[in-house]
């Protein structure tokens, strides 16, 4: 299916809210590029070369007229009425096996490794996660499912439980039950997610440890001795009175999805209740962890 697609540059901290726009005006899809030192648009005779630090890609389909696109998004605050963009269509190819043969195994911290399933582990004796992310976000190759990843392998979680709230593919429950978890929880608002960690879990051996629910669904009283969301920066701290209680008391709490500028406002969310280590950066993203008091 052929596919058009707008770039418009812009800063991280200005990426998120960019990105709602392009779906509010009919994206199917948005992503964000970094582009630290490379010019973003080939200027125009006259102009000034545009640099920025992320581009901010929504993906529509290819009957939607973009001039009507381009209007509405000229009474943004953050754009005005010439503001930078790229219209490109976009080569209709098989993207699934292109990213396949670009999926290799990563390895986090010391012992874990997250392999594609279709391909041969590289270190046997290690904590090796198998997973096929299907529909749902989490792969490792994001600096935030990095950072907690790297987290998780760094703790003791012999015996544990763990929460996994916006368990996406299933990739951090997983990975904590393969380093030791005696139990994991998984919690997503997208279906999809929760069968693409369901599939990942048996094909881990994990899936009798592994409880996943829609929020709607999920027990009260839920408690953990970890707990790690990996979301975005405003549904953290919308969502703090909520995340703060799940983690007992002396419990480990993960945080990421987090731009560097957004750090401090998600830290003041959760410092009254958490004694909150340094933050982790990575690539601009952050991960903020800490214990509850």
């Amino acid at each position: 299916m052929p596919w058009i697609q707008i770039k418009i540059n812009t800063t991280g901290a200005h990426a998120e809210e960019l990105g709602d726009a392009l779906i509010e005006h009919g994206a199917v899809s948005v992503t964000f590029q970094d582009t630290h030192d490379n010019p973003v648009f080939e200027p125009l005779p006259g102009e000034t070369r545009l640099w920025g630090d992320t581009d901010v890609i929504g993906l529509f389909d290819a009957e939607t007229e973009m001039n009507e696109v381009v209007a509405g998004l000229q009474f943004h605050p953050l754009l005005g009425e010439d503001f930078h963009h790229k219209i490109e269509q976009i080569e209709d190819k098989d993207w699934e096996r292109e990213w396949m043969d670009n999926f290799h195994p990563m390895r986090f911290g010391q012992r874990l490794w997250i392999c594609p399933s279709w391909r041969d582990v590289p270190d046997p004796s290690a904590v090796n996660v198998m997973l096929d992310p299907g529909l749902a976000f989490g792969t490792g190759t994001h600096p935030t499912t990095a950072l907690c990843l790297a987290w998780l392998d760094g703790l003791d979680l012999q015996g544990k439980t763990v929460i996994d709230f916006g368990c996406g593919s299933g990739i951090l429950a997983i990975a904590a039950l393969k380093l030791g978890a005696a139990q994991a929880i998984g919690i997503d608002i997208d279906p999809q997610a929760i069968q693409a960690s369901r599939d990942n879990a048996e094909r881990n051996g994990v899936s009798e440890r592994l409880s996943l629910y829609l929020p709607h669904q999920q027990p009260e009283n839920l408690s953990a001795d970890v707990v790690v969301a990996n979301i975005l920066a405003g549904p953290l701290r919308e969502l703090s009175p909520l995340i703060s209680v799940l983690p007992k008391n002396g419990g480990h709490l993960g945080l990421s999805g987090v731009l560097a500028s957004q750090a401090e406002s998600v830290c003041e969310a959760y410092a009254d209740k958490f004694v909150l280590d340094p933050v982790a950066e990575k690539e601009e993203w952050c991960r903020i962890t800490g214990v509850r008091r």
